[in-house]
C-alpha cells in the first residue's frame, strides 16, 4: 500500500483555467495528494512523467503536439522495468467517447467540465486502487489492455498500392512488397528489401488503409508485413525484436504489442 501522504500527481490540460480548476477541486477533495506538474502539451506529458515518476496523472484527451491517448502510448512503451506505473484518470468533454472508451480504463475518466461530484467518485476509486496496490503493475497492464482495443479498425477497401516519393519522382508500390512502414518527423519512410522511400501522412492515418491480416503495429512508430517476419528474439531484458527476411536491421516491438508474438 502507497502512503498516502508521499502520494504526487501530474494534471495535463491545455486550458489554463481548466488545470487550475481541477488543481482547487483535488485540494479541497485530497489535500494530501501533492500536486508536483501542470504541463500543456502531449510532450511535456512524456517527458516530465517519465522524470518526475508521479503516482497519478490526470491526462486530457486532446492536446496539442500528441494527443493524451498519443502520451499515454508512448508512457507504456518508454516506461522502465519493475517501476510502478501511474495510474491514469482521462480527461474528456465527450460523454460519448469516454464512456465507451474507458470503460475499462486503468483508474477512471471525468467529463469537462468538473465537478466536485464527480472527481470525489474518482478520488474514492483512486484511493481504493493504492489500498489494494500489491507491488504488480496492475495499471500499466490495464493501460496497455486499453491502448490494444482501441487501435484503429481496418477500412472497407484496404490499399494496394503505395504511391511513394523518390527524388522527384514517384514510385508505385505494390503492398505486398513493403517489409514495414516507419514513421519519421512528418513522413513515413516505406521500406521494400530493395528501397526506401517516403509518403507524406501518419500512421494513425495509414494504419486503417492497411488488411489488419497482413499489416501488423509493432510499436507506435512501426507497422510490419508479417509475411516477411523471419525470427522474433526476446533479450535478456525481455524486450522483443523482429528479424525480417530482406532486411539486415532489426525492428523493435513494444510491450503494447508483445502480446502478438507469444506463441511464436
Amino acid at each position: 500500500m502507497t502512503n498516502s501522504s508521499s502520494l504526487r500527481a501530474l494534471i495535463a490540460e491545455d486550458e489554463p483555467i481548466l488545470a487550475a480548476a481541477l488543481q482547487q477541486a483535488l485540494q479541497r477533495l485530497w489535500p494530501e495528494l501533492q500536486i508536483i506538474a501542470s504541463v500543456d502539451n502531449g510532450q511535456a506529458v512524456v517527458e516530465q512523467t517519465l522524470r518526475l515518476r508521479p503516482d497519478i496523472l490526470f491526462l486530457d484527451i486532446k492536446m496539442p503536439g500528441k494527443t493524451g491517448l498519443e502520451a499515454a502510448q508512448e508512457l507504456a512503451e518508454d516506461w522502465p522495468e519493475n517501476e510502478a506505473f501511474p495510474l491514469i484518470v482521462f480527461v474528456t468533454a465527450y460523454d460519448e467517447y469516454a464512456v465507451s472508451a474507458f470503460e475499462q480504463a486503468a483508474a477512471d475518466y471525468v467529463l469537462k467540465p468538473i465537478s466536485d461530484a464527480r472527481l470525489g467518485k474518482t478520488v474514492a476509486r483512486l484511493q481504493q486502487h493504492l489500498q489494494q496496490d500489491n507491488g504488480s503493475n496492475a495499471a500499466l497492464d490495464s493501460l496497455i489492455g486499453q491502448l490494444r482495443n482501441m487501435q484503429p479498425k481496418a477500412g472497407a477497401a484496404p490499399l494496394t498500392m503505395i504511391r511513394a516519393a523518390v527524388g522527384n519522382q514517384i514510385r508505385m508500390i505494390p503492398i505486398g512488397e513493403v517489409i514495414y512502414f516507419e514513421a519519421s518527423d512528418k513522413y513515413i519512410n516505406v521500406v521494400t528489401a530493395e528501397n526506401e522511400s517516403l509518403i507524406r501522412t501518419s500512421l494513425k492515418e495509414l494504419l486503417p488503409q492497411l488488411d489488419s491480416r497482413q499489416f501488423w503495429q509493432v510499436h507506435r512508430g512501426t507497422i510490419v508485413n508479417h509475411q516477411f517476419i523471419q525470427v522474433a528474439t526476446r533479450d535478456e531484458s525481455g524486450k522483443l525484436s523482429l528479424k525480417l527476411r530482406g532486411r539486415s536491421e532489426s525492428v523493435a516491438v513494444s510491450r503494447v504489442f508483445a502480446h502478438l508474438f507469444r506463441q511464436m
